[in-house]
């Protein structure tokens, strides 16, 4: 969900200086679809894009005021691995991310031949993986209008048995609005799995025990966090190696647990920032009201025990600006303070994501000006700033907060670090899946010498792309026969760290839209039918579901 201030509970009709997509006509009524997208996130868009493709009518629902979720909300340094691995709308996307930056006139702070990729992109080349997220957002704002697919703004879901079923099929969802959208088929795109929940399919939060499905790097990790977390001593205590002074904030007292040992602690959130060293583009950063220097007490403590880098991750994008991410022990991930975030109401929500707001506009303001930090880092940080430019409605802060995790699906078929690994191979797949297994910080802790410590960073990879079961996507069918899970799908904390990337998501929204549209023709539940037929389309429409390596 999007920061409290974008909330409506009537359709916006807010006009893009990037675009706008066409809005939705149909007033406060109810209105029947053949496909319903809940969620505009890049999954969203691409699958509302291919049912409209598909001559299914359509509408795309989305609680907040802009399309694309994390692809236009900061994520601009694509995470996928291998990129042969994507195919159909979603490597279009990339492609005209590409056609754009070929164009002199899309360059304002720098020239093109002086942009020089830290990922090794190719500025001329067929596909670009690098972006700025207002470019993101025109693109999606693009396609939707293209296939002529109306968009409802500022919809939220009414979470008070806001969807209506008879038997195992959805009959329509009704936002808080009192708005009711009546379809055939039912997407759920968003990042929380709110549909998925309401219509009482089996989900899951959190870690699973390595027990459960026979894996190594699921549930507490203590032994494989070795990135990102204080690899000097730093007390965890109030008064420092006091221990009768209390810990200090985002400290968890019970933690870490038992190894291996599944709990209900969600990855980390933050903000990819976007960030610019051009002058003229620049805004400095600011002291939040509510900024409270005990916070980042371990920050400045590790460069007093003789850290010396810069505490972020920068990936330069085009015109001089950054997607900048989270580096080493702290940093801009809000360790902790996240676990009530996905069956959190949306008030809760609001909470969380404005609490990570002030985190982190505190700790870059902190980066910038704090006097226990040492003035190289200081003065590199005050280089940058937030792009005046970007998010020009939000203060120009992300309006997407990172849900790098909230609910996942339990359904027939759940993805497994066997599949990641190969061990095991999903004979129906619907798209591949290439990152590195991936899981950022889950708490931080008190270790037996009394010192403070990350746990829950999983970094793993070294295998090849793998298939993505069909029924991963759907749920079990005696709990719904007419919903799809493209984004909140059916995999263990571990295996979904490598299929969480915005690419995946993008080929799995059109894959499920593509289910959905062949489910409709034949009258059939999603989860009988015929494979095979939605495997001939999916390969027909330039999907990549088998990986070979002498090929890529």
């Amino acid at each position: 969900m999007r920061h409290l201030w974008l909330f409506a509970l009537v359709t916006l009709t807010v006009s893009f200086a990037c675009g706008s997509p066409p809005q939705d006509s149909t007033g406060g009524g109810a209105g029947y679809y053949d496909v319903v997208v809940y969620g505009g996130s890049s999954g969203g868009v691409i699958a509302a894009v291919q049912a409209a493709g598909e001559g299914k009518s359509v509408v795309l629902i989305e609680p907040g005021s802009h399309l694309g979720g994390l692809t236009s909300g900061g994520l601009g340094a694509t995470d996928i691995g291998n990129k042969g691995a994507i195919g159909g709308r979603s490597r279009d996307f990339y492609r005209r991310i590409a056609d754009h930056y070929r164009k002199d006139s899309s360059w304002v702070y720098e020239q093109k031949e002086d942009y020089k990729s830290n990922r090794g992109y190719d500025v001329d080349a067929e596909f670009m993986w690098t972006f700025e997220p207002h470019v993101a957002e025109r693109i999606m704002n693009s396609l939707v209008e293209e296939a002529g697919v109306p968009v409802v703004f500022g919809e939220r879901l009414d979470l008070a048995g806001g969807v209506r079923k008879e038997g195992a099929r959805i009959v329509s969802l009704r936002c808080e609005s009192g708005r009711e959208f009546s379809g055939g088929m039912f997407i759920d795109a968003t990042y929380e799995g709110d549909l998925l929940a309401l219509a009482g399919v089996s989900y899951t939060v959190g870690r699973e025990a390595n027990s459960a499905y026979g894996e190594t790097l699921n549930g507490v990790q203590t032994a494989n966090a070795v990135y990102h977390t204080f690899d000097l001593p730093v007390s965890p205590y109030v008064i420092a190696d006091d221990s009768n002074s209390g810990l200090l904030p985002g400290i968890d007292p019970n933690g870490p647990g038992e190894e291996g040992s599944g709990d209900n602690r969600v990855q980390a959130y933050n903000f990819r920032m976007c960030l610019t060293d051009a002058p003229q583009n620049r805004v400095p950063f600011t002291k939040p009201a509510g900024y409270d220097s005990l916070v980042f007490e371990p920050l400045f403590r590790y460069f007093e025990a003789g850290y010396d880098g810069i505490p972020w991750g920068p990936t330069l994008m085009p015109n001089r600006k950054t997607d900048t991410n989270n580096r080493q022990g702290f940093s801009t991930d809000f360790i902790g303070e996240n676990y009530a975030y996905p069956e959190a109401d949306y008030a809760t929500r609001e909470k969380i994501i404005a609490a990570h707001l002030e985190y982190q506009q505190g700790l870059m303001w902190a980066l910038a000006n704090h006097p226990r930090v040492p003035e190289k880092v200081r003065e590199e940080v005050s280089r940058w700033g937030l792009a005046a430019d970007e998010f020009t409605d939000n203060g120009n802060w992300p309006h997407q907060i990172y849900v790098r995790e909230a609910r996942r699906m339990v359904s027939g078929y759940v993805m497994t670090q066997h599949n990641c690994q190969g061990g095991e191979v999903a004979d129906d797949p619907v798209g591949l899946a290439a990152y590195t297994m991936d899981s950022h910080n889950v708490q931080r802790y008190v270790t037996k010498d009394g010192l403070l410590k990350n746990e829950g960073d999983v970094q793993v990879g070294g295998f090849e792309p793998f298939p993505i079961s069909y029924r991963s996507i759907v749920p079990n069918k005696n709990e719904c026969t007419n919903l799809l899970a493209p984004v909140c799908l059916s995999a263990s904390h571990i295996a979904f760290g490598s299929i969480r990337m915005e690419p995946v998501f993008m080929v799995l929204g059109q894959s499920a839209a593509s289910a959905a549209c062949l489910a409709l023709d034949k009258g059939l539940a999603l989860q009988d039918i015929d494979y095979a037929e939605l495997r001939e389309k999916l390969l027909a429409d330039g999907q990549q579901l088998d990986w070979d390596p002498a090929q890529n």
